[in-house]
């Protein structure tokens, strides 16, 4: 349900618990549905723009701002620890983790992690808990996809993604809410 009430020239950040099958974009030429869609009005209408990008088959964390440094300060290389947990299609194995860890060379550049830990199981499928400080476009899509090659011994898959905190701060809300960030918040989470 969309919110009339308009923001205080003191709110600099909002939080969006952002649903799977939304652009990261104000307006799409095909008609696909945006987070602008599920936002105030006043979001689409001022100067709010996201922080960073989640693709359509995404969902989780996604922070907007009006202020153009602290999107800056937030979307530079290593600025921030991102945590997200993912599906993968696939039986992940130490090899693939360390893997990961080391990186692997793509034509996006190298893409690695952080800190890869296996939370889960299930059928064929394995859940990770992933951490990066950079953020190429479909970042762990494909270094996962990479390791699909024949030399790491399987079909890799990422089926599920969805970011769960950025720096110290962590999601807190359903699916398709959203809330402003406290100025405790704020600070934590530019520090």
């Amino acid at each position: 349900m969309k919110s009339i009430k308009t923001p205080s020239d003191s709110k600099k950040l909002f939080v969006l618990n952002k649903p799977k099958g939304y652009l990261v974009t104000r307006s799409d030429d095909l008609g696909r549905k945006t987070v602008y869609d599920i936002l105030p009005d006043w979001a689409f209408t001022g100067q709010w723009m996201p922080i960073g990008r989640l693709d359509l088959d995404s969902k989780g964390l996604l922070l907007f701002t009006t202020d153009g440094q602290i999107n800056n300060a937030l979307t530079k290389p290593k600025s921030c620890v991102k945590v997200y947990e993912i599906w993968v299609r696939g039986h992940i194995t130490d090899e693939h983790i360390s893997q990961a860890l080391k990186g692997v060379e793509s034509k996006y550049g190298l893409l690695k992690a952080l800190e890869v830990e296996k939370i889960g199981f299930g059928g064929a499928k394995t859940k990770l808990r992933v951490q990066i400080d950079e953020g190429k476009n479909r970042h762990i899509r494909r270094l996962f996809g990479a390791m699909s090659d024949p030399k790491f011994g399987t079909s890799l898959k990422v089926l599920d993604l969805k970011r769960i905190s950025i720096g110290d701060f962590k999601l807190d809300i359903e699916s398709s809410e959203w809330r402003y960030l406290s100025v405790e918040e704020e600070r934590s989470l530019l520090k």
